[in-house]
């Protein structure tokens, strides 16, 4: 179980670190390369313009990984989503800019983007049940957790890049070059992911499928539509909190603050980081307490927290932006470090890794596409503290909770030590 577990957390940790390279590059330098002609604050929405292009692609890529991996396991997913993910981030480095090809330039980001989200849309589902139907019923919350981890060493690998970029060269370097060098990281990374993945063994719970779903996402649709759409809705918060901090609060901090990159990139990373060293523990208070008795206090907690976390950013101050930050993420730990096991005991074994996959990354769209660019549109508005975009956060937060509220407990009531595979 370590090594399997270990090898989905390095999987996963590799694609979103493709996946938050784009968005920091897009809060910092993408606006001014790719849309020079727009005034600064519409060249900020039409980068997160862009990078919400990733979040609606999510949902796609999970239809078509999700029918692969309820047909013929969940092993081909890992592979495929990560050389798709790995080979567009590439080339996302690889694009000249708009004072080179003009409109173009745009264009290509655009696709490329879209390209990244639809394989990251299969990645989730794939390493999350490989690792759920391994695991003994009593641990699952535990082991599936390691996956959840993935996006926290993504997010850390990827700015602390861009912070010792951003630390060592000029402004005009980092423009000119610098921002490029994370994207082209991620060959070097989709390579050691490929290896760690090769010996992966396929999950015990598809090998005892004796029949399988002819297409998924009708089974889905027709049977779970209530069931995607009330998950879709409960995870939106999560995305919504997770993308307020680490994109919208980097370009709110450094171009109407004045808070320079590197203090902002420091502050986000070290509340990043403590949050991705509490989801194991977190986990197991989901297999000890319940899946849903966690995501409600999660949600609640959310709730409380938005308007005292925007206002602490407004101070400009490090510490206190990153108590505030780390206020918004152990909230969203409590959630998300138990949807790992929760989304797929949702589901029946022959939908599992499409109804899992689409309910979760529609909360993307929901959550996380939108954001970035509502908050800055928001925060615009508003004095130095953007009370604006603490309402937008706290009414997401209340909207998911009424969503969870809705939701079946899925613990195992009898955890049973012998049993390898999912209920």
């Amino acid at each position: 179980m370590f090594r399997l577990a270990a090898a989905s957390l390095a999987g996963t940790a590799i694609e979103f670190y493709d996946f938050f390279v784009y968005g920091t590059a897009a809060a910092l330098v993408l606006g001014p390369l790719f849309f020079p002609t727009f005034s600064p604050l519409a060249g900020t929405l039409a980068a997160f313009g862009t990078f919400a292009v990733g979040f609606v692609a999510r949902p796609l890529g999970s239809v078509v990984f999700g029918h692969i991996g309820d047909r013929y396991g969940r092993r081909p997913v890992l592979v495929g989503s990560l050389l798709l993910t790995g080979a567009s981030t590439v080339a996302v480095g690889c694009v000249p800019t708009y004072g080179t090809i003009g409109v173009a330039a745009p264009v290509l980001l655009l696709l490329l983007r879209f390209l990244q989200g639809f394989g990251l849309g299969g990645e989730w589902g794939g390493a999350v049940l490989l690792t759920a139907e391994h695991a003994p019923a009593e641990r699952r919350g535990l082991w599936s957790s390691f996956p959840q981890v993935g996006p926290a060493v993504g997010f850390l690998l990827a700015n602390g890049v861009t912070l010792a970029l951003a630390a060592s060269l000029s402004e005009a370097q980092f423009a000119q070059w610098g921002w490029r060098v994370p994207f082209w990281a991620a060959g070097v990374l989709a390579v050691a992911g490929l290896w760690l993945r090769s010996s992966l063994p396929e999950s015990p719970r598809f090998l005892e499928l004796r029949d399988h779903a002819r297409v998924p996402l009708v089974e889905v649709v027709r049977d779970h539509g209530r069931l995607v759409l009330l998950t879709a809705g409960a995870l939106a918060v999560g995305y919504a909190i997770f993308y307020a901090v680490t994109t919208w609060s980097l370009a709110y901090g450094t171009e109407r603050l004045g808070v320079s990159r590197v203090d902002m990139l420091v502050c986000i990373m070290g509340a990043v980081l403590v949050k991705g060293s509490l989801t194991p523990v977190a986990a197991m208070l989901g297999d000890r307490y319940g899946r849903r008795p966690l995501c409600l206090a999660g949600c609640a907690a959310a709730a409380v927290w938005m308007f005292p976390m925007v206002a602490l950013l407004a101070t400009g101050e490090p510490l206190l932006m990153f108590v505030g930050f780390l206020g918004a993420l152990l909230a969203f730990v409590t959630m998300f470090a138990v949807i790992a096991a929760y989304l797929p005991e949702l589901y029946e074994p022959r939908v599992r890794c499409t109804g899992a996959a689409v309910g979760y990354n529609l909360g993307g769209v929901l959550g996380g596409a939108l954001t970035p660019i509502a908050a800055t549109a928001l925060a615009e508005q508003g004095g130095r503290v953007p009370w604006g975009v603490g309402a937008y956060l706290t009414g997401i937060a209340l909207f998911s909770l009424g969503c969870f509220a809705l939701l079946p407990e899925t613990r195992p009531v009898r955890a049973v030590a012998a049993a390898p595979v999912m209920d």
